[in-house]
């Protein structure tokens, strides 16, 4: 398994095993892939994850949005991925009804000294249609520097700075 795709899944893993929100909102979150910059992920929905006309809740897009805009910043290697400055979610069409599986590609489009900028893509397989899009704005000033960062080769397949954690 690559580096990134490792780092990516252990900071998702410090996510749920925080208990909150992302613990209880989508515990069945997978990653599927992380190369530097890009995150791919899918979703069962549950009908815990539905509105009251039985497809997903904008609610959950949004924090899908935040959530996966975050580990787009950790696929870059940095395992504090800061705190949310601006959030904004637009609704394509229905995102699905329970059982279905949403994908998702979150994209780190730029980082600076502050702040990232990511931007979420949501697709309702197996049509492959665009259901719904965010971008995601962290401020990522303080978080930098953090002693489990990590560097990794352009490919992202291995570390090159840091301390790799099988």
């Amino acid at each position: 398994m690559a580096a990134c795709l490792r780092f990516t899944r252990r900071v998702w893993k410090s996510f749920i095993d925080n208990g909150g929100h992302d613990a209880r909102c989508f515990p069945n979150l997978s990653i599927l892939n992380a190369r530097p910059g890009v995150v791919e992920a899918s979703l069962r929905i549950e009908p815990y994850n539905v509105n009251r006309v039985g497809t997903v809740h904008g609610g959950l897009i949004m924090s899908l949005t935040d959530t996966l805009g975050s580990l787009a910043v950790a696929s870059h290697g940095q395992y504090m991925t800061g705190v949310s400055t601006d959030i904004s979610t637009s609704f394509v069409k229905p995102a699905g009804k329970p059982g279905d599986e949403l994908r998702i590609v979150a994209t780190l489009t730029a980082m600076g000294k502050s702040l990232a900028y990511t931007r979420v893509d949501f697709t309702n397989p197996p049509a492959g249609q665009l259901v719904a899009y965010g971008t995601h704005t962290k401020y990522v000033g303080r978080s930098i520097g953090h002693s489990d960062d990590v560097k990794f080769s352009p490919d992202g397949e291995k570390v090159i700075e840091g301390k790799d954690v099988d």
